[in-house]
């Protein structure tokens, strides 16, 4: 993992060959400290409002009887959650790990396991979801941003180093999430590394759509949320219309415009999704 861990330095940051080849060759790259102290206490601030995305919070169950929440919006917006997607660093860095091309919001997502009750999140990979929207190819990747630290106590990122070179793998339906096929998850895990990601509040993970990643439940006293962007080409509009946004362009802002913005949350024009609305996986009547 060594190779694809690096540190944010203010003012001289820039994606370096190093940082595209950990990205091609692992399927991640792992960012100490891209967010200060006062950035992430901004952005827990904003999420935290319960008349802002905790409003559109709900249930996401991984079909072995525990859930965890989730808030999902498609449009960034103008606000502190929208700031955060849309700067530079968050935008900016996926774009050029993605190749140079030009990429847009797909969506962004609260993720929120509370303490003793958030249910596990399944072996997937996100190209199990997102091929379903009419996606044709891969080329889409996430920024997994923790609002609190995220260790193996709490339930933190688990990824299969290297497993994006599987290419897709097929999914079946897991209660309200997709769950990669076990039997190719097992015979993976025997060649390949499996990490667990800790990670401090503040860090950031940019991962491909292909890496396969799961999450154990939390059963700790210490809650573990989590805000994740999701990135789509350009050039990868979707064919058909679903549930997220086909291309719509993405205004990337300055790094300094997440402290400089004085809008809390605002919930104009995110358009957020309810679980069932998700047809990438209710769309699929297999189960086991």
């Amino acid at each position: 993992m060594e190779d694809s861990v690096f540190t944010y330095t203010p003012g001289c940051w820039q994606v370096t060959e190093a940082m595209k080849q950990a990205y091609k060759n692992n399927g991640y790259i792992l960012v100490r400290n891209i967010l200060t102290k006062e950035e992430v206490t901004k952005v827990r601030v904003a999420v935290e409002s319960s008349e802002g995305i905790q409003a559109h919070a709900q249930g996401k169950a991984d079909g072995e009887k525990t859930k965890s929440k989730m808030a999902l919006w498609n449009h960034p917006g103008n606000d502190v959650s929208g700031m955060l997607a849309r700067m530079e660093r968050v935008a900016g860095t996926m774009e050029q790990l993605m190749g140079g091309d030009e990429v847009y919001h797909y969506h962004s997502k609260l993720m929120m396991k509370d303490a003793y009750t958030g249910g596990r999140h399944v072996w997937h990979q996100d190209y199990g979801y997102w091929y379903n929207n009419g996606c044709l190819y891969p080329e889409m990747a996430s920024v997994f941003l923790p609002v609190d630290d995220c260790d193996r106590g709490n339930s933190c990122l688990q990824v299969i180093h290297g497993s994006h070179r599987l290419g897709r793998v097929d999914h079946y339906r897991a209660g309200d999430q997709m769950r990669a096929d076990d039997e190719r998850v097992q015979e993976t895990l025997k060649i390949l590394p499996h990490l667990y990601v800790e990670m401090k509040a503040g860090d950031a993970l940019f991962f491909h759509c292909n890496l396969l990643h799961t999450s154990d439940p939390n059963t700790s006293s210490r809650r573990r949320w989590v805000f994740i962007v999701a990135f789509n080409k350009r050039s990868n509009d979707p064919y058909k219309d679903h549930h997220h946004p086909r291309y719509t362009p993405l205004v990337k802002v300055p790094d300094s415009a997440l402290m400089a913005c004085n809008v809390n949350e605002t919930l104009e024009g995110k358009w957020f999704m309810q679980i069932g609305e998700d047809k990438s996986v209710m769309d699929k009547a297999k189960t086991h």
